[in-house]
């Protein structure tokens, strides 16, 4: 049996409950993970004052629209490893695997010096004042971030691959040392050697005196964010690739298969651009959230932010387990199993609305000492808003639970396209119409966001799942004529016999 056919077992055959926690479970705990990165920047560059911490919260929208551009192209190497991996196509595995890889890197060298290039010009539309210490620090910081973008990326793909393969402790792993790395180096490329509280904290003093004695280092300051957070990632990065073409985790793309070619290339971009663009309007359509929420006042806006915190965590389970659906619902159209694909999201939803019937109810009841955690006093008007939130918005956790089942099992099939208008239309374009329309006609002030937040979760919830019902979305599986004569030809080169057999069968 091959390494492909072994894999595709796992999720295309048996129970369903057990390999979907299996795999949900470790994307959780990198979702986690992955937030440490940002708490532990701003931990350490509050100590350099409120202009250090100016710079990075201009630097962050940047950062972010990258992430989502690297993510979305990656998402397709998901779901292109899935599908081949469920029709036990091991060559083709291995040769869209390295198709996307290529791709991305290709991608990230043009990202980085046109990045580079305009940074200024970026952060000056994002409200930084050229020639100011901000605009100087937030412009060292985002170039950083930009040279090191191809590491970033590659780590992202080596995650992404992996996940379609269904291997998601291997990353898992390799975050967390990278993370644990981060921690410590980042103290120290941001404060160097002289009054850096963690020697102090270790008892380590007199070896901050030594170091400092003979490197004289004092740290880069915001600069020195962005230099930890590029070194660790690219260790990490580096750690991946190494894996992958060694043959240690199963998928291994050969070196002829990292030269981009145009059919697999324009696949990537049709199933990765609608991703990029879903994920990259989150946070437009979150900043004109908080500019509806400002004509409230500051308490509405604080209460929004918290509001939005608390929600995140509480979801860090949905995200994992919508990428688990991704996989294996890719998986089993590969295989050309789509009842038992359709099955995985009702096995996730159901999963999930259990889970968060609870936490909601929890949520509700407790609100007051829940907030009092994130904001510092359980009482006062931003902690009396962030009470009405949770008692407004808590109650829709389950239904939007099933909503990002559906979207996973959307993007588990290729059909980026129907999940992005989703999220545009009823997610995010109804969410800001209905509160807008809620806070200034209306005049139900903070009240009447938190109303559109919760209609919006609701209808989205009810859009999807008449597009979930309607099965258009699973047409989105077959492979494409314009793809075939090169996978086949890769398939050949890796594996004669298998091609051979299983041509046309998946993405």
């Amino acid at each position: 049996m091959s390494d492909a056919a072994a894999q595709s077992e796992r999720f295309t055959e048996g129970a369903l409950l057990w390999p979907l926690l299996t795999l949900a479970a470790p994307l959780v705990t990198t979702q986690l993970l992955q937030t440490v990165y940002n708490l532990t920047d701003t931990f350490w560059v509050l100590r350099l004052g409120n202009d250090a911490m100016a710079a990075l919260s201009y630097s962050w929208p940047v950062v972010f629209l990258l992430i989502s551009v690297g993510g979305g192209m990656t998402a397709a190497g998901t779901i292109l490893v899935s599908q081949n991996t469920g029709a036990e196509n091991e060559g083709r595995v291995n040769f869209v695997a390295g198709q996307t890889l290529g791709f991305v890197t290709l991608l990230s060298v043009v990202l980085s010096i046109a990045g580079f290039l305009l940074t200024p010009t970026l952060l000056s539309l994002l409200g930084s004042q050229p020639g100011t210490e901000v605009h100087v620090m937030a412009v060292s910081y985002t170039r950083i971030v930009f040279l090191g973008l191809w590491f970033m990326f590659g780590f992202f793909v080596f995650q992404a691959l992996l996940r379609g393969w269904g291997d998601t402790k291997t990353p898992m792993y390799l975050m967390t040392g990278s993370v644990a790395l981060n921690v410590v180096i980042d103290p120290v490329f941001i404060l160097g050697f002289t009054d850096n509280p963690l020697f102090g904290w270790l008892g380590l003093e007199s070896l901050a005196a030594w170091l400092y004695a003979h490197t004289g280092f004092e740290g880069m300051g915001v600069a020195g964010a962005a230099v930890a957070t590029v070194g660790s990632r690219g260790l990490a990065a580096l750690a991946g690739f190494w894996l992958l073409f060694s043959g240690r985790v199963g998928i291994t793309p050969s070196l002829s298969a990292l030269r981009p070619q145009l059919a697999p290339v324009r696949k990537i971009v049709r199933i990765g651009a609608p991703v990029s663009v879903e994920r990259s309007t989150q946070a437009l359509s979150v900043t004109l959230m908080t500019v509806l929420v400002a004509l409230v006042g500051d308490n509405a806006v604080a209460a929004y932010g918290v509001g939005s915190r608390f929600t995140t965590i509480v979801w860090l389970p949905m995200v994992g387990m919508a990428m688990a659906v991704e996989t294996v619902v890719g998986q089993n159209l590969g295989a050309g199993c789509r009842d038992r694909a359709k099955r995985v999201v009702y096995h996730a939803s159901a999963i999930l609305v259990g889970a968060f019937l609870v936490v909601s109810v929890v949520a509700t009841l407790y609100a007051r000492p829940i907030v009092g955690l994130f904001v510092g006093t359980s009482s006062g008007p931003v902690a009396d808003h962030v009470v009405t939130f949770i008692h407004i918005v808590a109650p829709t956790y389950a239904v939007m639970g099933v909503f990002h089942m559906m979207n996973g099992a959307f993007h588990g099939a290729g059909a980026t396209r129907l999940s992005m208008v989703l999220g545009l239309t009823t997610l995010w374009g109804f969410r800001a119409a209905l509160a807008g329309v809620l806070i200034t006609v209306a005049g139900l002030g903070a009240v009447g966001a938190w109303y559109g937040i919760a209609a919006s979760n609701a209808v989205s919830t009810l859009a999807a799942t008449i597009c979930f019902l309607h099965g258009g979305w699973l047409g989105d599986s077959l492979a494409t004529d314009e793809e075939e004569p090169v996978a086949a030809e890769a398939d050949a080169a890796s594996d004669t016999e298998s091609a051979a057999e299983d041509e046309g069968t998946a993405v």
